[in-house]
């Protein structure tokens, strides 16, 4: 036996040796998370949410109420004129500076649908009678078609040299070509105008 093993301090029983381990081990397992560390692609997986909604059908409901009701709402602002909801390419208020001013005159180019309607009919009617008529009511048409290009164009000089004073050279090129905005409500009826006439006849804007 070595001097060691005989020394008191030099020899640890087994006793000691259990206990010593015994008090690791908790030590151990209280610095610790207390569970397994989860892998990366199982984080990531709770992280994602589905893009395809559970219920389909009740989304797809969902989607069709809002869009009705955005609809709806273009549909009264069409009426009503209210800025919020109107198509971009009625929004803005040089668009609304047109449609007012072209609201408050007497246009040649919205007569020309129903007096073509009646003058074809009336083509129709004596074109196998007399062929000298039936030319003169075809040149009337084209006549008054080429008046009223004529007037459009008037109304888009006159127009555009307000426009320039009230808002500006810049300003109104920004909106792009608006003669064809002008030339297309100048050639429709009244009542059938989208957006509908917030003016009376002859009053014009400031």
């Amino acid at each position: 036996m070595s001097l060691l093993e005989k020394l008191p301090f030099g020899k640890r029983s087994q006793a000691d040796d259990d206990a010593a381990a015994a008090t690791a081990a908790p030590a151990k397992t209280s610095s610790g998370k207390g569970r397994p560390t989860p892998k990366r692609k199982d984080a990531q997986a709770r992280n994602l949410h589905p893009i395809v909604p559970a219920d389909r059908k009740a989304a797809k409901r969902e989607a069709r109420a809002k869009q009705d009701e955005a609809w709806e709402r273009q549909r009264i602002a069409m009426q009503t004129g209210d800025e919020r909801y109107l198509p971009p390419r009625d929004k803005g208020p040089i668009k609304r500076y047109i449609r007012d001013y072209i609201d408050a005159r007497y246009s040649l180019g919205e007569l020309f649908m129903p007096l073509t309607l009646v003058l074809l009919i009336v083509f129709v009617a004596f074109s196998s009678r007399q062929t000298l008529l039936s030319f003169y009511f075809m040149l009337a048409i084209y006549l008054f078609l080429f008046v009223s290009i004529a007037d459009a164009v008037i109304c888009w000089r006159l127009l555009r040299r307000r426009l320039y004073a009230k808002f500006g050279r810049e300003k109104v090129q920004e909106q792009g070509h608006i003669f064809w905005y002008i030339f297309s409500r100048c050639f429709n009826l009244r009542r059938w105008r989208q957006p509908a006439p917030q003016v009376a006849r002859r009053q014009y804007p400031e």
